[in-house]
């Protein structure tokens, strides 16, 4: 007599009872909620100014736009507390606004000004505020893993409690010396979230074609550092995620990873025409996944009306003009300046 046949479920292991269920990400309360909003909108806005400046050539050198990724930063620094701190990579307009720097200063910075955080001096790439324990903006791919683990490392042997967010990307995940900061951090049990922002495509190369491993959860597995893939499009799950990964590194219990699963709607750089994925692509994105869209839709399903929510944006959109017209009437730095800060 044959024996029955095992369903497919079965043979693979995902049967009903041994599959994993996902965890209910919480509801926001209607202020967290338009605290979120109006975050991200500063970071959109913010950003589509930056890119029409780039285009007027009030902005030169490199430009790497956030437009996309604003739940991530957004949903993250909701899970911080005072004295935490950020450091992330060139992708960085997004977490400066995030960390609530000025965006006067941010957007002088971009054209070269005196009122910059860098005093005109740093560019898109590097400026720090260390009132806002924002510690760069960096140009050099992954370098800001290994000094973020510096600075968690600083937390521990100061006792100080605080947790460091070490930001960057699917590209820089294949970089060595994240492995390196990875090992020193699990030894030391150092208080760092590493935040892996995966929007896809590195510089323009799919993470498929790129990535042996492309579960950017489980790039700490053999340095036993737990990580957990996130819905980087939503903000309540980046929270969640956050608020977990967070309280594990401030107990004691060492490093944490999370994958962001995010996406950047314009190409790698202001130079980038991105002709490596489809329109079809990024409208899709845009009309199903939209972090923005969410938080609007929720926020119209708790009562708010369209005419609140402009108002919302209008006040932002008066914020960036604002930074746009210091920005571009600010005085350049004197000549002597290129002599300051300089280690000789």
């Amino acid at each position: 007599m044959a024996a029955p046949k095992k369903s497919a479920a079965k043979e693979t292991g995902q049967d009903k009872e041994s599959a994993p269920s996902k965890p209910r990400i919480p509801d926001f309360s209607k202020e967290q909620e338009l605290h979120a909003l109006r975050d991200m909108l500063l970071i959109r806005r913010f950003e589509e100014k930056a890119g029409q400046l780039y285009g007027m050539g009030a902005i030169g050198g490199f430009c790497h736009l956030y437009i996309g990724q604003e739940a991530v930063v957004v949903g993250m620094q909701m899970a911080l507390r005072e004295g935490d701190q950020v450091i992330t990579g060139y992708r960085d307009h997004g977490h400066m606004l995030a960390c609530e720097m000025d965006a006067k200063g941010v957007m002088a910075e971009l054209t070269g000004r005196r009122g910059g955080y860098s005093k005109g001096k740093g560019g898109s790439m590097h400026m720090f505020s260390m009132e806002k324990h924002f510690y760069g903006g960096h140009g050099i791919v992954g370098a800001q893993v290994s000094l973020g683990t510096g600075i968690a490392f600083a937390n521990r042997y100061r006792g100080n409690g605080n947790v460091c967010l070490a930001y960057f990307g699917d590209g820089a995940s294949n970089q060595g010396q994240v492995y390196e900061s990875f090992n020193m951090a699990e030894l030391w049990k150092l208080p760092v979230v590493y935040v892996i922002e995966n929007n896809r495509y590195a510089m323009g190369t799919s993470v498929t074609r790129s990535s042996a491993q492309t579960d950017f959860s489980k790039r700490g597995v053999s340095f036993n550092i737990p990580g957990e893939q996130v819905d980087g499009m939503d903000v309540r799950a980046v929270k969640a995620a956050g608020d977990k990964a967070v309280a594990h590194c401030r107990a004691g219990n060492g490093p944490y990873i999370l994958e962001m699963q995010t996406y950047r709607y314009r190409g790698h750089s202001m130079s980038d025409p991105a002709k490596y994925r489809t329109r079809e692509e990024v409208d899709k994105i845009r009309n199903d996944q939209d972090p923005i869209e969410q938080v609007r839709q929720r926020l119209l399903g708790l009562g708010m009306t369209e005419d609140d929510l402009k108002k919302i944006d209008a006040e932002v959109r008066k914020i960036v003009n604002e930074s746009a017209d210091f920005a571009q009437n600010d005085p350049e730095p004197d000549p002597a300046e290129l002599y300051t800060d300089v280690y000789r």
